[in-house]
């Protein structure tokens, strides 16, 4: 018995797949919307989806600039700081300024972008719903572009260097940004070392995701379109690239900074889901958590970088805290389990991933309904394409 899908035309195999991860796109909003109805609001599986969707936005961003194109850059959080504090400046309401402000006479900005737009839409309740979804949008695409402003200006000299001395000079980059923006001299508009806060926040796990799951398409457009072609072909081989006609200097700083747009859309979400941004929580060590995210799902793999993420946030947050409560059995105390033992254990369980799967769980290959239809349709015939 022939298999009837081989013969399909390759524009109709291209339809059909598209059509299937349409619905099942759909399936998974609508299942996402059932677990919102039926969980408690707090329920730690909302924690792990909305932080994991932040974060898959985050290491697929970096995967772009490490995985795709070969840079070495350790300047993730600083991009993340940035497009946080845009938000938060933007979007906090006029009247909360005062109290946000209180050390800076109020602030330097007396404006939110919701209450603009709503202003402009007359002031009905519905103008100013509507007011508030595209301020926030309005803030996001903001945030990412403010990231990539900076990205543009620190590329011009950065770039020039190469492997370890770039990524020193990107993770440079982002302590000096952290130290300037708790600069009381910035205070009106950073408000120096206090917090920012009273912004818009998200409290369904869809928001996330839609910003995030539409950010990810755009990247994984660009990465099959002649673009990322020629990312791809700097990571293998720069003489070679260069032979082939493509400008490197124009390349790696299209990638630099769309890297680094996307960081900054990753870093105002974050500042939504804290519901405040202070530049002292991004360290150095959450640019180390993205790049741990990004080799365990396999550098160059999309679809690694988002299901790393998602593992990583809910055996951070969620499967291995049991381990920090002291447990007592007929009155002997289980050794080991007190506070900070789940980070150990969480250590180790890494180390085990990262010595087993070298190129990370997916590699470089990326997670397809048709590679999984070959798979099962390779289990149900035989090599000739006959029934078992």
């Amino acid at each position: 018995m022939m298999n009837n899908y081989s013969g399909l035309a390759p524009q109709k195999k291209n339809r059909r797949d598209a059509v299937i991860s349409l619905c099942l796109l759909a399936a998974l909003f609508l299942l996402l919307f059932l677990l919102e109805r039926f969980l408690p609001a707090k329920s730690m599986l909302f924690t792990v989806l909305k932080k994991g969707a932040i974060y898959a936005l985050v290491a697929v961003s970096m995967n772009l600039l490490n995985g795709f194109t070969g840079l070495f850059s350790l300047g993730q959080a600083g991009f993340m700081l940035i497009g946080a504090y845009t938000y938060g400046i933007l979007t906090i309401p006029a009247a909360a300024r005062v109290s946000v402000y209180q050390y800076f006479d109020g602030g330097l900005i007396q404006f939110s972008l919701q209450e603009a737009f709503a202003s402009l839409l007359g002031g009905s309740q519905f103008a100013g719903a509507v007011g508030e979804l595209l301020g926030v949008i309005l803030a996001l695409l903001a945030a990412g572009a403010a990231a990539a402003l900076f990205a543009y200006l620190i590329g011009l000299p950065v770039l020039r260097l190469k492997s370890d001395y770039l990524a020193i000079a990107t993770l440079g980059f982002a302590e000096i940004i952290r130290a300037i923006f708790q600069w009381n001299t910035l205070g009106p508009v950073t408000n120096g070392s206090n917090l920012l806060r009273k912004f818009p926040t998200f409290s369904s796990t869809i928001f996330p995701f839609a910003v995030a799951g539409a950010c990810i398409a755009v990247i994984v457009l660009l990465i099959n379109s002649s673009y990322g072609r020629a990312f791809k072909a700097i990571r293998e081989d720069e003489i070679a690239a260069e032979a082939m006609g493509i400008n490197l200097a124009k390349h790696k700083m299209l990638s630099f900074c769309i890297s680094s747009f996307f960081a900054g859309i990753g870093g105002a979400l974050l500042a939504m889901y804290q519901t405040t941004v202070q530049a002292s929580a991004f360290k150095a060590a959450m640019t180390y958590e993205i790049l741990l995210i990004v080799v365990i799902g396999g550098i160059g793999s999309v679809t690694g970088s988002i299901i790393s993420s998602f593992l990583f946030i809910a055996c951070s947050e969620w499967w291995l805290r049991f381990l920090d409560a002291p447990l007592v059995i007929s009155g002997f105390q289980v050794p080991f389990l007190r506070s900070g033992f789940r980070k150990v254990v969480f250590s180790i369980i890494i180390m085990a991933v990262v010595l087993f799967y070298r190129q990370g769980i997916m590699g470089d290959r990326e997670f397809s309904l048709r590679r999984i239809g070959n798979f099962l349709r390779r289990k149900a015939y035989g090599k000739e394409g006959e029934a078992k």
